[in-house]
């Protein structure tokens, strides 16, 4: 592979016009046809198969008029009058009515559908478990849902004409909040984040290069292949449905390993720069080594992300592909586009100097640097380095066993947001539970009249009442046909409660007896019971996910190290990272330590597709790191100064790259989106808890222990897996040969630049 990739590299760098404006019209072809067919974003988080849509199918066949939970632009204007005072009271009843009315006019509503004003319900039963008033007058709710067929069908324009009719009606201390699915365009979310990632890169290359030309080159890239896969994800809305947050999370991830691949390349290519005056040469040695090494680190990462479609479901799915597509095209950047543009610039690629770097030297003449420095450390004291370092993963690991997963809701929504606010006085007013009620559908259709039919709709919901932490369940709809009803189910707790949960629980044991007793077929259904189910099913799939990806990647590191115990500590150095990382999680977003974060729920698909980036990254900074100390060993070196002279030469720009990362990954913690913030957050300390912890100290300390026998690998084992030219050890490389230890010099150490 170093052989093919060196020619490959050489092309891009001789023929670098071609190879621009290939990228050129690849950009402008996938942006045209991003722009003819795209569509709207969705959010459905629904799984074919779970009890939810099962029972969801029986009440689209029982009434057809219903509309998917997920689908569903329902609204809730919630006001509030001031403490001590009612709704019913002047002035507010006047503003209440106006304010219902000119909802009414809003953009995008349903025609001859009147809105109920809440005052009105002082009359109706104020305050009875589906009241649009409060109890004591004082909180109202106006629901309506917009004539849409999906929520990603809502105009940003209806949005704002409701934000205004809400300031509007805003007098004399009453206060107006919105929340449910069609005000989410309510909550923006802007390029800031990714600003500040791409700021601190550039810092951090800047420092690592001493050049601006330099430093800009991997930004510059990474845009590049970012703005080509977001572009394809806009492009793959044409054929399936993707999350409004597929988007942020392939830029995530693009970005950071679009910037670290073409840094790993272009510091190499420096590198070279020292041992030949022949720039295509030094390009072609570059691309042929960290290129074969980017290749493999990419695979890892895509294989991690892909993998994410054996579980089955089609949200995560379309999550893990977008992720993946970005990734490949980050690989496809660094190993074509940055050779073009070296070949642009030829000798000005390092131009712009910033400062210049004299470092140490020992008595034969190598580099002394940190990673020298840290890695002779270690080498004294193996044993406390791992049993520190594991401890110290362990201790952070611990919060996990209080893991509690749930979908995102208004309730766990930032507490600046209108939605937070009016969940909070919803819940205050009218109790948890209002707003993640769940539907019992009964089908009484084997019944033969309709005395039996009423008389077991009543039973269901009498049944369904007498559960624990139910606040009230009663039929509130029922077919033409008399055939079919809806139990609306308002529990005690609210929908991201485990005690909400345990009732979805109980009412599905309990749906045999109460079908026997009846004589009907029933299923539980609503946005609540749909998003616990695909909890479940990713809680479920995690296992086969983790078999299929570990085994995938341990095969892949085998071919690249020749080795089984490498592989082997590295993936177990993974699971300590990432278990680490979860519990920090936990700790922090949950149960609300050091009061960083409100404590919420940790969202349910965050620990699967966590495991599946984190093993990605963590393979990353494995592959660059021991094919270097590999690449030394194989040219002569003990094992022994072969980390040592690993670490000489890869430390340093592999801690720029985590750095990069994780810069990049918690810059999107200052999102307002909860799913957003938390999984930049636990990137990022995964990030700091896998380079600097496992890669840096804990896999150096067992390279040391372990000596040669890193490298076992059985005869009959070795005949079969493929051999890899991953160190380059078939390019011709004839500088080499009069000095076998001139590739070993540290990047930054390199001062000159050959023309």
């Amino acid at each position: 592979m170093a052989t093919l990739l060196h020619r490959l590299g050489t092309t891009a760098y001789r023929r670098w016009p071609v190879f621009l404006a290939g990228w050129l019209v690849a950009l402008i072809a996938v942006g045209a046809l991003a722009a003819t067919v795209a569509k709207p974003m969705s959010d459905s988080f629904s799984i074919p198969g779970i009890p939810s849509e099962r029972a969801a199918d029986l009440q689209a066949e029982l009434f057809p008029e219903s509309v998917d939970a997920f689908d569903q632009a329902s609204v809730n204007v919630v006001v509030a009058a001031p403490e001590g005072r009612t709704l019913t009271e002047a002035p507010y009843a006047d503003v209440v009515a106006d304010l219902v009315a000119d909802l009414q006019r809003l953009p995008q509503m349903a025609e001859g559908v009147p809105l109920v004003n809440p005052v009105d319900a002082q009359g109706e039963g104020q305050g009875g478990p589906l009241s649009p008033l409060s109890g004591d007058g004082r909180v109202g709710i106006v629901s309506f849902a917009f004539d849409v067929e999906t929520v990603a069908d809502v105009e940003l324009a209806t949005i704002d004409a409701l934000v205004e009719v809400m300031e509007e009606h805003e007098a004399d201390g009453l206060r107006v909040e919105a929340n449910g699915a069609g005000s989410q365009a309510m909550s923006e979310i802007g390029a800031t984040s990714e600003l500040i990632g791409i700021a601190v890169a550039l810092l951090v290359l800047l420092l690592t290069f001493g050049s601006l030309v330099a430093a800009g080159l991997p930004i510059i890239t990474a845009l590049v292949g970012v703005g080509l896969g977001i572009m394809g994800v806009t492009v793959m809305t044409a054929f399936t449905d993707i999350g409004s947050t597929t988007p942020i999370l392939a830029t995530m991830i693009g970005l950071a390993v679009g910037i670290d691949y073409t840094l790993f390349i272009l510091a190499r290519y420096r590198t070279e720069q020292e041992h030949t005056d022949d720039q295509q040469e030094a390009v072609g040695v570059a691309v042929g080594t960290a290129g074969t090494a980017v290749v493999f680190a990419g695979l890892t990462v895509i294989i991690a992300l892909a993998a994410l479609a054996v579980v089955g479901i089609p949200f995560l799915t379309a999550m893990g592909l977008a992720a993946a597509g970005t990734v490949l095209v980050a690989v496809l950047v660094a190993l074509t586009l940055l050779p073009a543009i070296l070949g642009l610039l030829k000798h000005r690629a390092f131009g712009g100097r910033v400062r210049r770097y004299a470092p140490a030297r020992e008595a034969d003449g190598r580099v002394l640097n940190n990673g020298v420095r840290w890695a002779r450390l270690v080498g004294r004291r193996p044993v406390a380095v791992l049993v520190l370092g594991v401890l110290a993963l362990g201790a952070l690991a611990v919060p996990l066993k209080n893991l509690h997963l749930a979908f995102p809701t208004d309730s766990t929504a930032s507490v600046e947001t209108t939605q937070r606010q009016a969940s909070d006085l919803m819940a205050e007013a009218f109790g948890p539970g209002r707003e993640g009620p769940l539907v019992v559908v009964v089908d009484a259709r084997d019944l033969g009249s309709a005395e039996e039919r009423s008389a077991a709709f009543d039973r269901v919901a009498s049944w369904a009442g007498g559960m624990d932490d139910v606040q009230s369940a009663l039929v509130v709809a029922t077919n033409e046909a008399g055939t079919g009803a809806q139990v609306l189910v308002t529990p005690a707790s609210g929908p991201d409660e485990t005690a909400t949960e345990d009732l979805l629980a109980g009412l599905r044991d309990g749906q045999s007896r109460i079908e026997a007793e009846t004589g009907t077929v029933t299923g539980v259904t609503g946005l609540t019971a749909i998003t616990v189910d695909v909890s479940e099913r990713l809680s479920d799939a995690l296992p086969i996910y983790l078999a299929i990806v570990i085994g995938l990647a341990f095969l892949l590191l085998m071919i690249v190290f020749r080795s089984v115990l490498v592989p082997l500590t590295a993936t177990l150095g993974f699971l300590l990272s990432v278990l680490a990382t979860l519990g920090a999680t936990v700790a922090v977003f949950q149960q609300g330590a050091f009061g960083l974060f409100e404590g919420q729920p940790i969202v349910s698909f965050m620990p699967i597709f966590l495991i599946g980036v984190v093993f990605g990254l963590a393979m990353d900074y494995q592959v660059f790191l021991v094919t270097r100390v590999r690449e030394a060993h194989v040219h002569g070196m003990s094992m022994r100064d072969a980390v040592v002279d690993g670490f000489r030469n890869s430390a340093r720009v592999v801690a720029a790259a985590a750095a990069i990362m994780t810069a990049v990954f918690a810059a999107f913690m200052l999102l307002d989106e909860p799913i957003i913030k938390s999984m930049g957050f636990a990137l990022a300390i995964a990030v700091v808890f896998d380079a600097f912890v496992v890669r840096m100290a804990l896999v150096p300390a067992l390279l040391f222990l372990l000596g040669d026998r890193a490298w076992w690998l059985p005869g009959w084992l070795d005949r079969l897996l493929p051999v890899v030219d991953v160190e380059g050890e078939n390019l011709e490389r004839h500088y080499l040969r009069g000095d076998p230890d001139a590739e070993l010099v540290e990047i930054e150490g390199l001062e000159r630049t050959r023309s």
